[in-house]
């Protein structure tokens, strides 16, 4: 490989660890059942917060509709650190085999 293709690859490989640091720093927002409840995760997908609307809810009874209503809040967030780090790190690695 020459020089300059060497150089290259060494700022690509600094660009995408510092877009991966962006990412995992930024928040993102999940939720589910009309906002009923809300998450909040970071990049790295560690989950910051939940806000649940007890208005919305009579526990004991609405236990299972509670639990079924933070799982999708949940996965709502996931797809959205996904997609944003799919589309982030995908530019880096476009015409790359076998990477993302």
């Amino acid at each position: 490989m020459n020089q300059g293709m060497m150089k290259k690859l060494q700022q690509m490989q600094k660009e995408m660890q510092q877009a991966q640091k962006e990412l995992e720093a930024s928040i993102f927002y999940g939720q589910a059942g009309g906002k009923t409840v809300e998450v909040e995760f970071n990049g790295a997908k560690e989950m910051q917060s939940i806000n649940i609307n007890q208005e919305a809810f009579d526990l004991p009874e609405d236990m299972d509709m509670l639990q079924d209503t933070i799982v999708a809040a949940v996965n709502d967030c996931m797809k959205k650190i996904e997609d944003e780090t799919q589309a982030t790190m995908g530019k880096f690695t476009q015409g790359m085999p076998g990477m993302f």
